[in-house]
C-alpha cells in the first residue's frame, strides 16, 4: 500500500470532517478571489466621479463582512481538519504498539529498539503532517489558483492571464528537481534521527556499564557524531525544501514585470482600466499562496512518503508466531518433545537437533549443559516466542499452536536470568499478572521467594519505587522479585531459566524449599528449573543434560553421578569450589 492509498482510505473513514473542513476552505477561496475584484470596483468608483457615501459606505462594509467571515470559516476547518489528522497520529501509533506486541522473538532479533521508537514519533509526526497540512495546503491552493486564475480571465483581461502563467512551466521543472532531492533528505534525515535514538536508547541502558569501563568520554564522541550528522541531514532536508522559495518568488516577480508592462501599456491604449490592472495586479498577488502551497504539499508529501517507506513494513511485517490456534481449555501440562529441531536465522548451525523429551504432569524438571547447548531455546518454543521449524511439541496430547496463545500463556510462568521490572514499586511488579492481589497476597509470594524481608528494609518498604528496569534493586534482588511475580500466579507451569544464579547458596536452598513445598500443595504443577549451580537440580525428578542442541545425559541426581559423564564432572568441581568457599 502507498502513502496516497493509506491517506486515501483515512480521509474516507473521516470524510465528514474532510468534508466540512473542504467546504469552507471552498467558501474562503470564492471570498479572497471576490475581495480584488470588489476593491477593483470602488476604485474605478471613486475614479470615474464622487461616490455617494452612503454607497461607498455599504460597499466598504461587504469587505469588512467578508474578512469576518473568512476568519469565523478559517478557526472552523482548523478545528474540522486538524481534529482527523491528530486522530491519524493516534491510530498509526496504537497500530504499531499492537502489531509490535504481538511480534514474536525473531522480529526484535533484526530490528533496533530506538528505530521502532523513533517510527512511533518522527514517523508517524511525518505522515501525520501528511494527512492533516499538506491535505489543508493541497485543497485550499488548488482552489484558489483555479479561482484566481479563472477570475483572471474572465473578469479582468485573458491577455494579461496568459503573459502571468508563462513563467510556471519553469517553475514546474525547478519542482520536479527539488522534490527529487527533498525525499532523499527527509529519508536520510529520519535515519539519522532513528541512529541518534537507537544510540541514546543504548547509552542509558548500560550507563553502569560504560562508567565502570571509563568510556564517558568515548560515549560522548560517538553521540556528537551522530548528532552532528542528524543535525547534517536535517539541514540538508530543511535546505532543499527552503529551495521552494526562491523558485515560487522569481516565477512570480517575472510574472509581475510581465504583466506590468503590458497592463501599463493596455492601460495606456485605453483598453482596461486603472481599476483593472489593481484588480489584476491584487489576484498575482493572492496567487503567492497557492504556489508556495504547492511547495509546501510536495515537502510534507515527500517527507511522508519518506516516513511511510520505514513504517509500512513493520506495520505489514507478517506475524512469524501467528495465533491460528483454537483451543482454550489447557489440561495439566503433560509435555511430549518430538524430533524438535530448530535454528536461528542468524545462524547457521542448528540450536536444538531431533531433541526427544516427555514430561509428566507434576514432574520437576531440571535442564544443565553448557553455555549454547540450547537450554534457553529449548524454553522460548514452549513460549511460542519462536515458531517450531521441525518436530512437534505436544501439550495434554495436543500441538502447542492448536492452543490459543493467550491461553497457553496463561499457563506459563517463566523467570528469566535477567528479568524485567518496570518503573513502578516493588508490590505493583510483583502484582503485576495479577493486579487485584492483595497486600497479603503479595507479601506471602515475596516470603516464598525469599525476598519478604530485603524489601521490608527498603525505604518504602513494599511502596518503595524500583527505578527503570529495577536499577535500584541488586541482581538478586531482581530475580527474587520476579520468581515473587511468578508464584503469585497459579499457573500450571513454572520455568526458572538460571533464574537463582544472583543469589547465594542459602537463599538459593530455602527458595528450592518453598517449592518443594508449593509441589505438595499443588501436585499438577510442572516445574522445569534450567540452572548451571547443579545443587538447584539435585532433587529433581529428572535431570537433562544438553550439549550442542541434543539431549546428552538424561536421570536422576543419582544415576547421573554414576554415570561419570559432564554432570559427575561439574557436580564435583562445584561441590570442591564449594567447600574452598567455605574454608
Amino acid at each position: 500500500m502507498t502513502l496516497f492509498q493509506f491517506l486515501w482510505s483515512f480521509i474516507r473513514r473521516h470524510r465528514r470532517n474532510y468534508v466540512l473542513a473542504a467546504t469552507m476552505l471552498f467558501c474562503i477561496s470564492i471570498l479572497t478571489v471576490w475581495i480584488p475584484r470588489q476593491t477593483g470596483h470602488l476604485i474605478d468608483l471613486l475614479a470615474s466621479h464622487p461616490a455617494d457615501n452612503t454607497q461607498l459606505i455599504k460597499e466598504l462594509a461587504y469587505l469588512l463582512l467578508a474578512g469576518i467571515v473568512i476568519y469565523f470559516l478559517r478557526v472552523g476547518w482548523r478545528i474540522q481538519l486538524f481534529t482527523a489528522s491528530y486522530q491519524l497520529g493516534v491510530e498509526l501509533r496504537t497500530r504499531l504498539y499492537q502489531k509490535l506486541c504481538l511480534q514474536s522473538g525473531a522480529f526484535f532479533d533484526q530490528q533496533k529498539t530506538g528505530d521502532l521508537m523513533a517510527m512511533g514519533t518522527n514517523d508517524a509526526d511525518a505522515i501525520e503532517l501528511a494527512a492533516g497540512e499538506a491535505a489543508l495546503a493541497g485543497f485550499d491552493g488548488s482552489v484558489t489558483f483555479a479561482l484566481v486564475i479563472s477570475m483572471m480571465l474572465t473578469s479582468v483581461d485573458w491577455r494579461l492571464a496568459l503573459v502571468a502563467l508563462l513563467p510556471f512551466p519553469f517553475m514546474a521543472l525547478a519542482f520536479r528537481k527539488i522534490t527529487h532531492h527533498v525525499h532523499d533528505a527527509s529519508r536520510a534525515s529520519l535515519d539519522s534521527f532513528s541512529a541518534l535514538n537507537e544510540q541514546v536508547q543504548e547509552s542509558l541502558a548500560g550507563v553502569r556499564t560504560i562508567r565502570a569501563l571509563g568510556l564517558e568520554q568515548r560515549n560522548a564522541a560517538q553521540f556528537s557524531a551522530l548528532a552532528s550528522a542528524a543535525r547534517e541531514s536535517s539541514y540538508q532536508a530543511q535546505r532543499w525544501e527552503a529551495a521552494f522559495e526562491p523558485a515560487v518568488g522569481l516565477s512570480l516577480t517575472f510574472a509581475g514585470l510581465m504583466t506590468l508592462a503590458v497592463g501599463g501599456w493596455l492601460v495606456w491604449q485605453h483598453e482596461i482600466t486603472i481599476g483593472a490592472l489593481t484588480s489584476f495586479s491584487m489576484y498575482l498577488g493572492q496567487l503567492i499562496w497557492p504556489m508556495f502551497a504547492a511547495g509546501w504539499v510536495l515537502a510534507l508529501l515527500e517527507r511522508g512518503k519518506a516516513a511511510w517507506k520505514r513504517l509500512e513494513p513493520v506495520l505489514n511485517a507478517e506475524l512469524l508466531v501467528k495465533d491460528t490456534g483454537s483451543l482454550s481449555n489447557m489440561p495439566a501440562p503433560a509435555i511430549t518433545l518430538q524430533h524438535v529441531q530448530f535454528a536461528y536465522p542468524t545462524q547457521a548451525t542448528p540450536a536444538l537437533q531431533d531433541l526427544h523429551l516427555e514430561i509428566r504432569a507434576g514432574q520437576t524438571i531440571g535442564i544443565a549443559g553448557p553455555t549454547g547447548a540450547g537450554k534457553s531455546t529449548l524454553v522460548r518454543l514452549l513460549l511460542r516466542q519462536y515458531e517450531l521449524q521441525q518436530g512437534q511439541i505436544l501439550w495434554g496430547g495436543h500441538p502447542l499452536h492448536a492452543y490459543q496463545i493467550d491461553a497457553l500463556r496463561s499457563q506459563l510462568n517463566w523467570v528469566a536470568q535477567e528479568p524485567f521490572l518496570f518503573s513502578a514499586s516493588v508490590a505493583q511488579n510483583i502484582a503485576l499478572s495479577a493486579p487485584g492481589a492483595s497486600r497479603a497476597q503479595i507479601e506471602e509470594a515475596a516470603r516464598l521467594a525469599s525476598v519478604h524481608d530485603d524489601i521490608l528494609r527498603f525505604p518504602q518498604g513494599y511502596d518503595t519505587p524500583v527505578g527503570e528496569r529495577g536499577i535500584t534493586l541488586s541482581g538478586g534482588q531482581r530475580q527474587r522479585v520476579a520468581i515473587a511475580r511468578a508464584l503469585l500466579t497459579d499457573s500450571a507451569l513454572l520455568i526458572l531459566d538460571d533464574a537463582l544464579s544472583a543469589v547465594d547458596t542459602a537463599t538459593e536452598t530455602q527458595i528450592l524449599q518453598h517449592l518443594r513445598h508449593l509441589r505438595q500443595q499443588h501436585p499438577t504443577r510442572t516445574m522445569i528449573i534450567i540452572s548451571h549451580r547443579l545443587s538447584a537440580l539435585a532433587e529433581a525428578d529428572q535431570i537433562i543434560v544438553m550439549k550442542n542442541g541434543h539431549i546428552h545425559e538424561q536421570g536422576n541426581h543419582d544415576f547421573l553421578l554414576q554415570h561419570n559423564g559432564w554432570y559427575a564432572a561439574q557436580w564435583r568441581y562445584q561441590q570442591l569450589e564449594a567447600s574452598l568457599d567455605a574454608a
